[in-house]
């Protein structure tokens, strides 16, 4: 007992402090975080879409977020990471509140599109800022602490979306998600300092470079593809995993919220000393594979169990371990590889790689599962990810990273 809190908090030693104030501001936005879990409910529920005409709606989030990534990978490289992450946090926050006035299909994709492509110029910014706040010695750490408070904030937010949800309607997650982002930037703006800018003529000149491109990284764009093949199964968790509980199992909003819950809870307490654990290894694709493994069992779990709640549990244990064997040593290869003149670059098509996969994973789950059926869907994932863990094996292999 002794040894594991001496690791649990060894996990956390020599992390700068500007992390721990990054961490901060994204558990408070996270706590808030409920609209992507539960709008395909909203909009089948309360205002009576299809599961298909949802599922459409919903592709709108990662057309948005790809627009927004490729856009703030831009803004980043050129402009403060300080000033974009709090435009991004209010503008975001501000957008989400017409979702109380929107009801057609048009004005809802609308939103959703405009709300996913503000929210989503954060994330470059943001990724350059935990680059800069880390050394190649804990930058997956650095990584994972963030993560850690996304997911506690994760934890918090689904269970309180579910009740919320349930008792007060589907309307008032969207005043208390704009309101945690603009808690949010208020928490950054008041405690994390302002970018010193690097010489203009050294970014000019790295940035008028074709070559050190991120476009141009044949490997990297490979990296990209695969990371989005992972995102459209992984995703499938909030796409079309919540519409499966309520539809087949019969599960009610707040059973779905802390199933949804239970799976950041998790990340809180295994990912910070497991991944000080594996931080000390040099490859890191093995652990990559590990993860995209974890997803065909997770989805075997829920064929099997048809609707029982301990096949539930399960699928959301075996998926969580997923996101933490892969997330954090996939964002550690993007960081790692870039320039520090092209990281906002490089983090952008990191995010739009998540983006694709939003665009993708709502319209084929969702349109799978109404067309063919769920287990239909979970096998078409479960091929899709035993393919996506083949390609990292390859891209493993061709880097000499096994």
């Amino acid at each position: 007992m002794t040894r594991l809190f001496h690791l649990y908090r060894d996990s956390f030693a020599n992390i700068q402090k500007n992390v721990w104030i990054l961490s901060v501001a994204m558990f408070i936005n996270r706590s808030g975080s409920m609209v992507l879990l539960f709008t395909s409910l909203y909009l089948t529920k309360e205002l009576h879409f299809s599961i298909g005409d949802a599922g459409i709606a919903m592709s709108f989030y990662g057309i948005g977020s790809v627009l927004g990534s490729y856009a703030g990978g831009w803004l980043t490289d050129r402009r403060s990471y300080f000033d974009i992450m709090i435009w991004s946090l209010l503008g975001s926050g501000g957008i989400l509140l017409l979702m109380l006035l929107a009801t057609t299909p048009l004005t809802i994709s609308l939103v959703i599109f405009v709300y996913a492509f503000t929210a989503d110029i954060f994330r470059p910014a943001n990724s350059k800022a935990i680059s800069l706040f880390s050394t190649p010695e804990n930058r997956t750490r650095s990584v994972s602490l963030v993560r850690l408070a996304v997911n506690l904030g994760f934890s918090v937010g689904p269970a309180a979306g579910g009740f919320i949800a349930f008792y007060l309607g589907y309307k008032w997650l969207f005043v208390v998600d704009a309101l945690t982002s603009i808690a949010a930037a208020w928490m950054l703006y008041n405690y994390l300092p302002r970018q010193e800018n690097a010489p203009k003529n050294k970014v000019s000149v790295v940035l008028n470079d074709s070559s050190t491109s991120a476009y141009r990284d044949t490997t990297y764009l490979t990296f990209i593809v695969l990371v989005a093949f992972y995102g459209i199964c992984f995703f499938q968790l909030f796409a079309s995993i919540p519409q499966y509980f309520n539809t087949v199992s019969h599960y009610d909003e707040g059973t779905i919220g802390l199933l949804l819950a239970l799976n950041g809870l998790l990340v809180v307490l295994i990912e910070m000393p497991f991944i000080a654990f594996l931080e000390k290894k040099q490859k890191i694709f093995p652990f990559i594979i590990a993860g995209v493994l974890c997803i065909p069992i997770s989805f075997l779990f829920l064929q099997l169990g048809q609707g029982l709640m301990i096949w539930a549990i399960m699928y959301t244990l075996i998926i969580t371990f997923s996101e933490i064997f892969a997330m954090p040593f996939m964002m550690n290869y993007s960081l790692s590889r870039a320039d520090k003149e092209r990281q906002g670059q490089y983090a952008a098509l990191y995010s739009i790689s998540y983006g694709l996969a939003n665009i993708a994973a709502p319209m084929l789950g969702l349109g799978i599962a109404s067309r063919f059926g769920f287990d239909t869907m979970f096998e078409v994932f479960m091929v899709l990810s035993l393919v996506t863990a083949l390609g990292f094996l390859w891209l493993g292999k061709r880097e000499k990273a096994f």
